[in-house]
């Protein structure tokens, strides 16, 4: 009896050292949400080539020989990164990468390549969004960036340096959340910077248009740029920063129908700046504003109940001085028609908060 206990114990530790010493228990011990979520998401990553047309330097801008001898056109390659988000072949990336192409070829793992078609592109949020043609194309699980946790995990994919080229897959580097709702505004190139995820995923050059992605593998963001704390525009040092993917996935359906983002918008206020004499007048106790003269008759001013003589004390919380600021706020913050703005003004000597809705412009 105690022999035959002991050969069932031998055949028993025999079998738990085999399955513990077998490939397959090594690598599930290996494998982590992070690698299950490259695993995921891999498939859906493009490396995005693009041919751009420029001109070379002409004759230190001599006016005659320009005149009589006109400046070639030669390609140049350019390449970035990109997501596929639909089955039937969408693909989202950033404006930048594409911007002046003469052809794009995007390039999935394994090593398919396919001619795409720009549906849409806009500069202002940096975004565009391709087309690629055939079936059942792998694409990305998308997430909601609302739900971000500071400090949770997160993979850049995409393809720095052209390094998909060698392995046709896309590389990946493995940071975390490290700040959100990161406003930068108005830049001088007229893209508007605001809500950004940042993170200390490395990105590089050719990262631009990849999906940064969360331990479920969810898309949470289109990685767009770096800071380098210099003045070289090449280099991570830690500090990245990523479209959010609902604001993303917003731009993509509307150039997705129109091809574009139609930002123009109405009021129906008239106004002007507080002079001495207004403020005199009114006796108004503070320098800075805008009075309203006029009021359009059925506009959305006119339904938010503002009134003649009322005085715009700020726009989304930040002062006004000049007609022109109302503007400059509503682009800087990327407001469409049918986005509320809220408005603190002064009537009767009391302070009133007011939201309007941006109105179309037609």
């Amino acid at each position: 009896l105690n022999m035959n206990r002991l050969l069932r114990l031998c055949i028993y530790t025999y079998v738990c050292i085999h399955i513990l010493l077998s490939d397959n228990y090594i690598n599930d011990r290996r494998t982590t949400a992070i690698t299950r979520a490259i695993e995921k998401v891999g498939p859906s990553v493009a490396s995005i080539n693009v041919l751009q047309k420029q001109k070379k330097r002409n004759f230190n801008n001599d006016p005659f020989l320009n005149f009589f001898l006109n400046p070639d056109i030669y390609p140049m390659k350019n390449s970035g990164s990109g997501v596929v988000i639909s089955p039937d072949g969408y693909v989202i990336t950033n404006n930048h990468v594409i911007n002046n192409a003469s052809k794009i070829t995007v390039t999935l793992s394994g090593g398919d390549e396919y001619d795409a078609e720009i549906i849409g592109k806009d500069e202002r949020s940096d975004l565009a969004l391709l087309k690629i043609d055939g079936p059942d194309f792998p694409y990305a699980i998308l997430g909601n960036s609302k739900d971000l946790i500071i400090g949770e995990w997160v993979i850049a994919l995409g393809n720095p340096f052209e390094l998909f080229t060698i392995s046709n897959k896309p590389t990946a580097s493995v940071g975390i959340v490290s700040a959100n709702h990161m406003d930068f505004g108005l830049q001088k190139d007229g893209k508007v910077l605001n809500d950004m995820i940042q993170t200390d995923a490395a990105i590089n050059p050719g990262n631009s248009g990849g999906p940064l992605v969360n331990a479920l593998g969810e898309v949470i963001g289109i990685n767009q740029f770096i800071y380098t704390g210099s003045n070289y525009t090449e280099g991570s040092i830690g500090i990245g920063f990523a479209i959010p993917i609902n604001t993303a996935i917003n731009i993509a359906e509307e150039l997705k129908i129109n091809g574009s983002i139609d930002r123009r918008f109405s009021t129906g206020l008239i106004v002007q700046p507080l002079t001495k004499s207004i403020r005199r007048y009114y006796d108004i106790p503070f320098k800075k504003g805008l009075i309203i003269t006029d009021i359009e008759k059925n506009s959305m001013a006119d339904l938010a109940k503002l009134e003649i003589g009322d005085i715009i004390v700020n726009v989304e919380s930040l002062e006004v001085s000049l007609p022109a600021d109302i503007r400059s706020i509503i682009i800087e913050k990327d407001l469409r028609s049918g986005d509320l703005i809220k408005l603190k003004i002064y009537r009767n000597d009391k302070y009133r908060k007011i939201k309007m809705k941006l109105g179309s412009y037609n």
